[in-house]
């Protein structure tokens, strides 16, 4: 185990820094950006892009990266709504989506504001929805940028410390620790099951907010969110 998961890491590390730290921001831009983050595994990219952190340079350039590829990410999301945001909801992969999931998106965001904004960051499938929905509203981007933006901050900061201290924790032990690969897979699996926990109970406490009822037509929380 210990051979196998060091090879591993030593692959990761062998990438240039800034190279590494490049591709994580795509890749997270791609996970964010509309649709894209239905298939693109951007929690497990930031993952192993940390596993390869060295020094605190690294670690803040990881962080600012992550955000910034997670904030353009949504903010192409949030173009595409204002711009084309109906021919989207109607192309063969909005479809595909279902208008169920883009209705709880726009129920969500009603009922919500900016407070759907943030928790969206954290939840399935709205993560990619929210964006786009946000640019089909009249919620402006400077407002969206203004929830979206903690919300991100404490997604990279959670994901790059957990990849770093884990792969550092693991590095050390290794060559004192034949079960060493175990422990770092354990903690690993522990984190990815506390964060799957964690989704599903915040999904569960908002779910209230994207079913229909019959307040649905009523007013929606912000000026910024009255319909086009």
């Amino acid at each position: 185990m210990n051979e196998l998961l060091t090879w591993i890491l030593d692959i990761v590390q062998t990438v240039d820094p800034v190279a590494r730290t490049f591709l994580a921001a795509v890749g997270i831009m791609l996970e964010t950006s509309i649709l894209i983050g239905l298939v693109v595994p951007g929690d497990t990219i930031v993952i192993v892009a940390s596993t390869a952190v060295e020094n605190p340079v690294q670690y803040i350039s990881l962080v600012v990266a992550v955000v910034i590829g997670a904030l353009t990410g949504e903010s192409i999301g949030f173009a595409l709504g204002r711009w084309f945001g109906p021919h989207v909801r109607r192309s063969r992969l909005g479809r595909t989506i279902g208008e169920d999931n883009w209705r709880r998106a726009e129920r969500y965001l009603t009922r919500r504001g900016g407070i759907a904004v943030f928790t969206s960051r954290f939840l399935p499938v709205l993560h990619s929805l929210i964006p786009v929905t946000v640019g089909m509203s009249t919620m402006r981007y400077r407002t969206f940028m203004a929830w979206t933006v903690p919300a991100c901050l404490i997604w990279a900061f959670a994901y790059v410390t957990v990849g770093s201290l884990v792969a550092s924790g693991y590095r050390e032990l290794a060559e004192e620790l034949h079960f060493a690969g175990y422990i770092f897979v354990g903690v690993i699996v522990v984190f990815v099951v506390l964060v799957v926990v964690a989704k599903r109970l915040l999904q569960r406490s908002e779910a209230k907010h994207m079913e229909p009822d019959r307040g649905e037509g009523r007013q929606a929380p912000s000026d910024d969110l009255q319909p086009r």
